[in-house]
C-alpha cells in the first residue's frame, strides 16, 4: 500500500530568473519501503524532500502523505502533522548544542503531552538500541560524527513515525561511521516497518536500499530494485549514475 503519493508535481521558483524545480514528477513510496532518491546537483532532490516533508508546497500537482494532503490543513494542523507522522535526518545532524543526548532525543515528545515515565522509557529503549546508553548525559560537542547522527535518528524515532525523511544523512561520515548508520536505518526499516526516504549523492549509502529513484531537471529519470547481491545493486546504481551524466564530482564515492 503507497504511503507517500507523489502525482504530477511541479515546483516553479519565481525570481529575476524563473526556476522550475520539480516538472510533473509522478511516484509512490510504498509503506515499510526504503527509497533513496539520487540525481546530479541541481536535479530537484532537497526541493522534493522539502515539499514531502510539508517545508514548502507544490506550485502544482498533488503530494498525499497518509492519505492527506498537509497544503488542504491549517498551519497548526500541519504542524501536529509534522510532528508526529514524520521524523527527519539530516546532513548537518541539527542538533542543539546546549542540550545532552537525553534531552535532546525527547525533544519532540516535549511538544506533545506525554508522561515523564513514558519519555523515559522511550529514550532509555531507543538509546539501549543506537548504543548510546553510555553518552545520554554528554553534550553533542563530546561525540563523534557517528554518535551525533545515532542521537539524531534517536530523535527522529521516539516519537515512532511511519516516515523517515533523510537528508545525506552519511555525508559528513567517515566510512565506518556512515556504514554503522546505514545498517542502523536498514534495521530501522525491516524491523519495524519504517518508511524511509532518502536523499544521497553516495550509491554505497543507495545500494542498502530496496528502490533506487533518479531525477534529472526534476524530472523522473529512472528507477531500480534491489536483487540479491549489494555488490550488484551497487553497480546497477552505478550504471545508471553515469547514464545521468553531469560532473562526476557531483557523486561521492569512498
Amino acid at each position: 500500500m503507497a504511503i507517500v503519493k507523489v502525482d504530477e508535481v511541479t515546483k516553479v521558483y519565481e525570481g529575476k530568473m524563473t526556476k522550475r524545480a520539480l516538472n510533473r514528477l509522478s511516484f509512490e513510496v510504498d509503506q515499510g519501503e526504503f527509497l533513496a532518491v539520487m540525481g546530479p546537483s541541481g536535479s530537484g532532490k532537497t526541493t522534493l524532500l522539502n515539499l514531502i516533508s510539508t517545508i514548502d508546497v507544490p506550485t502544482s500537482g498533488e503530494i498525499t502523505i497518509n492519505e492527506k494532503n498537509p497544503v488542504k490543513m491549517s498551519e497548526s494542523e500541519v504542524s501536529i502533522f509534522r510532528r508526529r507522522e514524520l521524523g527527519f535526518v539530516f546532513q548537518d545532524f541539527n542538533l542543539l548544542r546546549m542540550l545532552t543526548v537525553e534531552e535532546n532525543m525527547v525533544l519532540p515528545l516535549t511538544l506533545d503531552t506525554y508522561s515523564i515515565e513514558e519519555m523515559n522509557e522511550r529514550v532509555a529503549a531507543l538509546a539501549n538500541e543506537l548504543n548510546l546508553t553510555d553518552f545520554l548525559h554528554k553534550r553533542p560537542n563530546e561525540l563523534s560524527g557517528g554518535q551525533e547522527q545515532r542521537t539524531a535518528i534517536g530523535r527522529a524515532l521516539i516519537h515512532q513515525p511511519p516516515i523517515i525523511l533523510a537528508d545525506e544523512p552519511t555525508g559528513n561520515l567517515d566510512t565506518t561511521a556512515a556504514k554503522d548508520v546505514l545498517m542502523l536505518l536498514e534495521r530501522i526499516n525491516k524491523e519495524q516497518n519504517t518508511t524511509i526516504i532518502m536523499v544521497t549523492h553516495d550509491p554505497i549509502a543507495a545500494s542498502y536500499c530496496d528502490r533506487v529513484l533518479f531525477i534529472k531537471d526534476g524530472e523522473y529519470f529512472n528507477e531500480i530494485y534491489k536483487d540479491d547481491r549489494r555488490q550488484t545493486f551497487f553497480q546497477r546504481i552505478l550504471n545508471v549514475l553515469s547514464l545521468l551524466g553531469g560532473n562526476v564530482n557531483d557523486l561521492r564515492f569512498s
